[in-house]
């Protein structure tokens, strides 16, 4: 598929492969899973934009960008749309390998393994939505994972004892001005696990979980659903206190049964660098879920 698309932009022609893939597609029922026709639009458009990328193309690129599109490299460095166009080229990244396109309402993830422009293995979470009937991304985010061999349980915190601390940013308030019921919806799920792990509550912070949930952070391998829950009943177990980060900015763009929450984070009692978090979420059965969640450190200047 690669060759099809660099023989398109040799050929002069790649503006009419873009204008197929943001053609208008038909919306997807409720809870059920899009056809094998739609993810491939997805992940065309996906490999589309890479290719626009190394190409320098900008004109391309901006067909495939919405207007709140912005870039988190592997060092926590945002990149928003207008600087993102204007220093393209710079940005390119390698074709990705391991691709997996998973849509929920209108809200497409594409995930996979490539090399950063600066030589670098990444994990990206591109995240698609469908706008006025074309697949447009709102935000690709990349990630330096454990090297390796690691295992994927989410290392538990050491050192002593300590009694919770009052969660006030995410637990009671946060930063943003909810614009629908469903961002209400999926704030109120967010804050409810946040609770539930401060709380050491593996049963409550389940239910706001997909099963097919991944956690994916700077330097830790990837952790399923069942990791965290046995991450959480260590902490119980040890009596270990949970600290979550407060959210300083958040973006949240709910489309039928899907949603993309873009946040910035900071650890009260800094046990972590800041971080970006790129999550996306589901609506089964009324309740949302968290699909995945992808945490990039700040690199320190």
């Amino acid at each position: 598929m690669w060759g099809a698309a660099r023989l398109a932009i040799q050929r002069g022609w790649f503006g009419v492969l873009v204008a197929a893939v943001l053609g208008a597609v038909l919306a997807q029922p409720r809870a059920q899973p899009a056809p094998a026709g739609e993810d491939a639009q997805v992940l065309l458009a996906d490999e589309a934009l890479g290719a626009a990328m190394r190409a320098g193309d900008k004109s391309i690129a901006r067909k495939l960008l919405s207007l709140q599109f912005s870039f988190v490299d592997h060092d926590g460095q945002v990149h928003e749309r207008k600087a993102f166009l204007a220093t393209l080229k710079d940005e390119a990244v390698a074709p990705a390998s391991d691709v997996k396109v998973k849509i929920y309402g209108r809200v497409a993830m594409v995930t996979g393994q490539r090399k950063s422009a600066h030589g670098d293995d990444v994990f990206f979470l591109d995240i698609w939505a469908k706008q006025k009937g074309a697949w447009r991304t709102l935000v690709a985010q990349d990630v330096v994972l454990a090297a390796g061999d690691a295992t994927g349980a989410t290392p538990a915190p050491a050192g002593a004892a300590a009694s919770p601390y009052d969660c006030k940013n995410p637990c009671q308030t946060i930063p943003y001005r909810v614009r629908s019921p469903a961002e209400q919806d999926v704030i109120t799920s967010f804050q409810a696990l946040e609770k539930a792990a401060i709380a050491h509550d593996a049963d409550e912070w389940s239910k706001h979980v997909a099963d097919e949930f991944e956690l994916y952070g700077t330097g830790r391998a990837p952790t399923p659903k069942s990791g965290r829950i046995a991450t959480i009943k260590h902490q119980k177990e040890n009596n270990i206190a949970v600290r979550v980060g407060e959210i300083e900015t958040m973006r949240l763009l709910a489309y039928d049964d899907g949603a993309a929450m873009i946040a910035t984070h900071a650890v009260p009692d800094n046990s972590r660098p800041p971080y970006h978090a790129a999550r996306v979420w589901v609506r089964r059965n009324g309740q949302w879920q968290m699909v995945i969640s992808v945490q990039t450190d700040v690199k320190a200047p």
